[in-house]
């Protein structure tokens, strides 16, 4: 049995997580997977091979919405989280023993390491970050929470093999990367098709607004009407009879703050990106200047998106060439193989 432990922040660690999932029963049948995560379990349904289990593996970030990070709230839960992090990594080191777990994932929760290694088991990170670099960036973070970044870095350091996805920062304590393709989500289904499904007229710009498992506020009707557009609030879970990726693929423009997800999921299905600011986090600026070589981007500015200025903005973004670059999609699959490699 595989015991794969995903950060509950958003739904990117998840997505991505699943993709690599599907990837690996698919070329080992029989394999069992655990998986323990804060992310809400309708995401794992019907996910081949998997066995969910509420667990909270790290802390991730405290945020109000989708573009506001609450930076002391989130140094007090680290602090708090963190306190006990050596009775949390012996509880699960011994849970870990008792499952007979042959290899430990981690997306990427420090939590999954340290355990790993207590119970003499092998453990692989898949990310793009990892949290010490995260918290590091934040200048109160370590008086508000002190310690707890170094704890993290001893973590990662007992990790036996890194797989990078591109878009990264951190990963300064793990011993051994191996640098990987994007993990995205792609459309299976035809473009068309999808667009007939979800009503979407062919007479002005489609726009999918996109701000996953912390949403943002904001009338999107309205704006739709106002601005000449056709605007998708995406649900937290799409129509049955589509996955999120086909949202994304049948839209002209997404809308949204950039985040792994979406912004993977925009360069497997080419859709161009819209993107707002985050709020402090240095993921994003990783992310602006590495986004433009992959996909058609273009910043919005928050005055904008909250307000419904947004046509201008489509307009543009439309009218941009490709991007120079053409992003290799298939990370689950080269994961899939490295990781069975272990085991």
């Amino acid at each position: 049995m595989i015991v794969y432990y995903i950060s509950g922040h958003g739904f990117g660690h998840a997505s991505r997580s699943i993709e690599l999932i599907r990837a690996l029963v698919d070329k080992q049948p029989e394999l069992q997977i655990a998986v323990k995560t804060a992310a809400p379990a309708w995401l794992f349904e019907g996910v081949p091979g998997a066995a969910y289990e509420r667990f909270d593996a790290d802390v991730g970030l405290i945020q109000t919405d989708s573009v506001t990070i609450d930076v002391a709230g989130t140094a007090a839960r680290a602090a708090l989280f963190y306190r006990d992090f050596d009775r949390r990594a012996d509880l699960e080191a011994s849970w870990l023993q008792t499952a007979r777990a042959r290899l430990v994932i981690g997306d990427i929760p420090p939590l999954a390491h340290a355990a790993a290694a207590r119970a003499g088991v092998a453990s692989v990170a898949v990310g793009n970050f990892t949290w010490d670099w995260i918290y590091e960036a934040y200048a109160t973070f370590e008086r508000d929470a002190p310690g707890v970044i170094e704890t993290i870095r001893d973590a990662y350091r007992q990790c036996t093999h890194a797989l990078r996805l591109p878009l990264h920062g951190g990963f300064a304590t793990v011993p051994r990367i191996t640098d990987i393709p994007l993990i995205a989500r792609r459309s299976t289904r035809n473009r068309a098709d999808t667009r007939r499904l979800l009503s979407i007229p062919d007479d002005r710009p489609s726009v999918l607004a996109s701000f996953g498992a912390y949403g943002l506020d904001l009338p999107f009707d309205d704006i739709a009407r106002r601005e000449g557009l056709t605007v998708i609030s995406s649900p937290t879970a799409p129509p049955a009879a589509l996955a999120y990726e086909d949202l994304v693929a049948a839209a002209d423009v997404v809308v949204s703050k950039p985040g792994y997800g979406i912004v993977s999921e925009c360069v497997a299905n080419g859709t161009p990106l819209l993107y707002t600011s985050r709020g402090q986090f240095i993921e994003y600026d990783v992310f602006v200047a590495e986004m433009p070589r992959l996909l058609r981007c273009r910043f919005m500015p928050q005055d904008d998106l909250r307000s419904g200025r947004w046509r201008t903005h489509v307009d543009a973004l439309l009218a941009q060439a490709s991007p120079p670059d053409r992003a290799r999609v298939d990370g689950a699959d080269v994961a899939a193989k490295l990781i069975l490699n272990l085991i």
